[in-house]
């Protein structure tokens, strides 16, 4: 998967999050912190709402690879052959989801009131989607 898309999908469920929390907070009266942002059982994973935990496991079978161990392996080999096929996907999920939030602490840390996170996220989103644009 590359990078502009892992990006993407990062932005989505950044931008997905930001509704759940709004509906969470709309359900239990305008809560804040913790508890707003929350979804527990049912209502966290209603089908209107999306599944966070269905995006997240989505994105992560893609961008991981399957691998194999041999069942010969030391111990020290396994963890050398699952470190090896897990570190580079990893850094791809630690870079995209760590770009978006630059992005969004550089707007927020220039005291920009014109743009909304949401509006921000869109944007990126745009760029992203353009090839020349890309991270």
């Amino acid at each position: 998967m590359e990078q502009s898309e892992v990006v993407l999908r990062a932005i989505g469920i950044l931008t997905q999050s930001a509704e759940w929390i709004r509906t969470a907070n709309r359900d239990t009266g305008g809560g804040t912190g913790e508890q707003a942002g929350r979804g527990t059982g049912a209502e966290g994973s209603s089908p209107e709402r999306g599944s966070g935990e269905g995006q997240i496991g989505s994105l992560l079978a893609e961008v991981f690879p399957s691998f194999t161990v041999s069942p010969e392996s030391t111990p020290l080999e396994a963890a050398h052959a699952v470190t090896a096929a897990a570190l580079p996907p990893m850094m791809q999920l630690i870079g995209a989801f760590t770009y978006v939030f630059a992005q969004l602490a550089e707007v927020h840390d220039s005291g920009r009131t014109d743009i909304t996170s949401e509006d921000l996220l869109r944007e990126l989103a745009l760029r992203m989607s353009r090839p020349n644009d890309a991270v």
